[in-house]
């Protein structure tokens, strides 16, 4: 009798631990992921398939197969509006800074169990407790970066470009592309005015408006992800997009096209991070995902892939994939700016109360019908 209780015992132990290591299951977990459009390694051009990579990585490690949905969006704010209708559930998001503070504030995220995410031990002392989540509870940084302008050289007289001006400027009517968000798009108009892009007197914002009403005439198209296809086929010789981003448009420049890029002195300094927003159906596959994100081989994958400056000791300071770069992408991805901590939390977009939010919304939508 007590050699049958202890096989029953056993066989009640294997089963236990079966069904939380899923062996001899068909079950397929489920993760749905949100991300930018173009902002995670695809396998494209011999690059590392780093959603695949993941997929098999959890397979081979816990013996349950995982799928991952993964959806692009446009803004940040296409983004919001997706969650905050209820009618969707993802488990993790990629949101931009002044978003992240205002998915928080709203309670729209989950706190993190940083228990599951080990390798935010490799994120910079530089990148961490900023102001849009200064505990560091809701979010893991994925990239950062600094708007510029980027133009066509053949198009463009080089003693034009330097400042935001060129954005305005009337001898380039019908070849100027503007960004299709509304907080991007006033700050373009803002930090050539000089106007604090986190202000909340509305005086300041209809100002910026009227400056973006003057360029309006002048603009081709307003845009987000078209911006690419635009740019390197020379359809359109300026606009101001994310650091990034210009060398995925040089690599692809189409003849004749000579893409160039600068910094104005005033502009935007973004993160944009991992997070887990309270509709997540599976919050610790989520946190393992985001820990794989940030191990060496993915990380490395992705910053290439995107060109986007990473947060990650382990791609910064990897020695090949510096050499990969190469000097000039350094230079425009990580620049050597004084006082980036100081720089960032005064000119970065914040979270904007809910009054100048709206009131916000509503001149781009004037804008937009103008």
């Amino acid at each position: 009798m007590k050699r049958l209780v202890s096989v029953l015992v056993a066989a009640a132990m294997l089963f236990a631990l079966c069904a939380l290591s899923g062996c001899g299951s068909s079950k397929t977990l489920t993760l749905n992921v949100y991300n930018w459009g173009e902002y995670i390694s695809d396998g494209s051009e011999g690059s590392l398939d780093t959603i695949k990579a993941f997929e098999k990585w959890y397979q081979e490690t816990n013996g349950v197969k995982v799928k991952v949905n993964y959806t692009t969006y446009a803004s940040n704010e296409d983004m919001y509006a997706k969650l905050s209708s209820g009618a969707v559930s993802y488990d993790v998001i990629f949101p931009s800074d002044y978003m992240i503070a205002r998915l928080a504030a709203e309670g729209m995220l989950l706190p993190l169990d940083f228990k599951n995410i080990p390798n935010y031990q490799y994120i910079g002392e530089d990148f961490r407790g900023l102001y849009y989540d200064p505990d560091n509870t809701y979010s893991v940084p994925y990239t950062y970066g600094v708007v510029g302008v980027i133009y066509n050289a053949a198009v463009v007289d080089e003693a034009d470009a330097g400042g935001w001006e060129l954005l305005w400027n009337e001898k380039y009517k019908g070849q100027i592309l503007q960004f299709n968000n509304s907080r991007d798009a006033f700050a373009t108009a803002m930090y050539k005015l000089g106007i604090d892009v986190n202000t909340t007197d509305r005086a300041e914002w209809d100002r910026a408006l009227a400056e973006l009403k003057t360029q309006s005439p002048l603009v081709k198209s307003y845009v987000m992800d078209e911006i690419y296809n635009m740019m390197e086929s020379g359809e359109a010789a300026i606009g101001a997009y994310y650091a990034g981003d210009y060398f995925t448009m040089l690599d692809a420049q189409a003849d004749g096209v000579d893409l160039r890029f600068y910094y104005p002195e005033r502009t935007n300094y973004f993160f944009d991070a991992m997070c887990i927003p309270s509709c997540c159906q599976n919050k610790e596959l989520a946190e393992v995902f985001i820990n794989f994100m940030l191990s060496e081989e993915p990380a490395i994958a992705n910053a290439e892939y995107i060109y986007y400056a990473s947060p990650n000791a382990l791609v910064y300071e990897n020695e090949d994939y510096r050499e990969e770069l190469g000097e000039e992408a350094m230079d425009v991805l990580y620049p050597g700016i004084d006082n980036f901590r100081e720089r960032y939390n005064k000119l970065a977009y914040q979270n904007l109360d809910p009054d100048t939010l709206g009131y916000v919304n509503t001149l781009w939508e004037s804008l937009k019908i103008s």
